[in-house]
């Protein structure tokens, strides 16, 4: 199959170099007799290159899809089949529905292949450390479904149904049944059943394409309980439809008030649809927190005073159960948890629902000895974030240093630094936290540490637009990886590239230079060159052009590289705890560097794609030059 469409493409190049001179040795149509105005010219003698291209990119994307029946990964031979049907929609419906069939029955094969390796992941964990603790693979039937339904209402509509039908199959799948946690082990507040989360997550995107109806059909039966995703789809559908959003949260807020199982977890979560959309806190049985932000943030929504009561009813309800001895406590809060639920949300009780705070301060005095003094402390985070605006004149940092009284050793003191130092780069005192990192004993966590402010800082430069010579010093910094620095080098090269281009080309040297640093077959090495080329192609075309070669070369020797890696991430793990850092570098994809290229040179772009050995940049490649075709010509623009 690989020698065909390797024949297919050449057979391609041949008609865009010859198609341009037979159009232009065909006579010109004579204008009809009587005719006071001169016909106009068709179409392909108005611009008959670009009709020769529009031809190459849908030979290429059909070449494409035909080799995706082959592919050795299941979920990229369904993604590739439904994104050629989605490129090719506008050219030819018949074909594109016939493959958006074809991507459909090879996602559902791929969905069952990604079932089984999660169930032994799961056990594998399990069997190593007694509980597990995994993200499922994505659904590749949502993916394929989101390109389907908004190209054929009909066909959206089928897909939907068998995977209504593949959800109740789910639902008792062995990796929901097999394997239950550990008596011990308590559910995670924050978490969601899989095959609920993959309804939801596709409900959400279908939201962020504005399709609000179809959105509600899939997540309706997702919503039948308290979970994350459930309230965050919620808070997006209300601008669209707030009758619909609140309609659902009061039917949640009944059937949390009904279930014994609800805790002061699902209290915090149902909070979040009033007060505070997007962002969710919930607590450990330890006094701990954990807070998540979902997307971008929302306003606090204007609730009926009926609704907005009924969630105070539900809240006190389910918060003021009896608390169960300590040894039979499953709930995902804890004791120590229901009371920062419950120190959380008493000032709003005391605002909107005065009637029973005085049964909370209760229950609160009975859970104050089972709660940590820390985390009682005025100065938690945890208990006023999202609630109560930041004081511009509030100091964290010497807050969190008054704490260095009562360390007990090297190791509270270092975990203090580290929390002042954070603080301080929040701030953007860069300088005061760099005096905190040196304070620190352990050698590792000064140097992770400083590691991970100076790429804090550097990520905030870009974003915050501080301009190239102050992303440039950044990017020099030198507890940065090279893959970082690369990226600061090629975005301090992006800023200076309109007014200075030859500073800017010799700023991409330097991260050329950082970027073979990188090993190569890694897949950051390859990222890396793309970001370098992708500038590169902004100030020295000719060179970005000789640079390719090498993209595909490194490409070809990094193992599970797939051209759509396009994100950047800075980790802190010490024995204090995790923080995760992960942010978009568009410059990283090889998609938005080959739609460049493609309406610059179509033919050494298209024979570039090919010489990718693996399926997933290849797939990649040739699909972003099919855009880049197909929507110059929807557009109206010239190569």
């Amino acid at each position: 199959m690989r020698d065909r469409t390797g024949r297919a493409f050449a057979a391609l190049c041949l008609v865009a170099l010859c198609a341009p001179a037979a159009l232009s040795q065909q006579p010109a149509a004579a204008p009809r007799k009587g005719s006071k105005k001169a016909a106009a010219p068709p179409a392909a003698e108005a611009d008959p290159l670009a009709e020769v291209r529009r031809a190459t990119a849908i030979q290429i994307v059909n070449a494409l899809a035909d080799e995706a029946r082959n592919f050795g990964d299941p979920s990229l031979r369904a993604r590739a089949q439904g994104r050629a049907a989605d490129v090719l929609w506008e050219t030819d419906g018949e074909r594109a529905r016939a493959l958006f069939r074809r991507a459909w029955e090879a996602a559902v094969a791929a969905d069952e292949d990604n079932l089984r390796r999660d169930e032994e992941e799961k056990r594998r964990q399990i069997a190593e450390r007694g509980h597990a603790s995994y993200r499922p693979r994505p659904s590749i039937r949502t993916e394929v479904l989101r390109l389907a339904a908004k190209r054929d209402r009909a066909l959206g509509e089928e897909f939907l149904k068998q995977l209504e039908e593949a959800g109740k199959k789910d639902a008792a799948s062995p990796v929901e049944q097999a394997t239950p946690p550990p008596p011990d082990q308590r559910p995670d507040a924050q978490s969601t059943p899989p095959a609920v989360e993959k309804r939801l997550r596709l409900a959400l995107q279908l939201l962020q394409d504005g399709d609000v109806e179809r959105a509600l059909q899939i997540a309706d039966p997702g919503l039948g309980s308290v979970s994350v995703l459930a309230i965050d789809f919620l808070s997006r559908l209300r601008p669209h439809d707030a009758a619909a959003a609140d309609q659902r949260y009061s039917a949640l807020l009944q059937r949390a008030q009904a279930d014994p199982v609800a805790d002061a977890n699902t209290v915090s979560l149902l909070s979040s649809y009033v007060f505070t959309p997007a962002l969710f806190v919930t607590f450990s049985p330890n006094a701990g927190s954990n807070s998540s932000r979902y997307g971008e943030a929302l306003p606090r929504p204007d609730l009926a005073p009926a609704l907005r009561a009924a969630f105070f009813a539900a809240a006190s309800s389910i918060l003021l159960r009896p608390i169960p001895p300590a040894e039979q406590d499953q709930t995902t809060a804890g004791r120590a948890g229901t009371y920062m639920v419950i120190a959380r949300l008493l000032p709003l009780f005391e605002q909107q629902a005065p009637a029973a705070v005085p049964a909370l301060r209760t229950k609160l005095s009975a859970l104050t000895p089972d709660t940590p003094e820390r985390a009682r402390a005025a100065g938690n985070n945890a208990l006023t974030s999202g609630l109560v605006p930041e004081d511009p004149n509030r100091d964290r940092t010497q807050e969190t240093l008054a704490r260095l009284d009562r360390a007990k050793d090297s190791g509270e003191r270092d975990a203090i630094y580290s929390d002042a130092a954070l603080d301080s780069a929040r701030r953007n005192d860069h300088q005061r936290a760099a005096e905190f990192v040196e304070k620190i004993e352990d050698l590792d966590v000064r140097r992770q540490l400083r590691a991970y402010l100076d790429y804090e800082a550097l990520e905030d430069a870009v974003r915050d637009k501080r301009g190239a010579q102050e992303v440039l010093r950044l990017a020099r910094a030198s507890d940065l990886s090279p893959l970082q620095r690369v990226w600061g080098l090629t975005e301090a090269a992006r800023l200076l590239s309109k007014d200075e281009p030859g500073r800017a080309a010799e700023v991409l040297e330097e991260a050329t230079a950082e970027a073979r640093k990188l090993d190569l077959g890694t897949a950051s090495r390859v990222r890396a060159l793309t970001a370098v080329v992708t500038q590169l192609h902004a100030v020295d075309r000719q060179r970005a052009w000789d640079m390719l070669a090498e993209i595909v070369k490194a490409s070809n020797a990094a193992e599970g590289f797939t051209g759509e890696d396009a994100t950047l991430e800075a980790e802190l793990r010490t024995k204090f705890g995790t923080m995760r850092r992960t942010s978009t570098a568009e410059s990283f994809d090889l998609a938005g560097l080959f739609a460049s290229l493609a309406r610059e040179n179509l033919d050494r772009a298209v024979e570039l794609a090919r010489s990718f050995k693996s399926e997933h940049p290849r797939t990649a490649a040739t699909l972003a030059i099919a855009r880049a075709v197909l929507v110059e010509k929807a557009e109206g623009r010239k190569p």
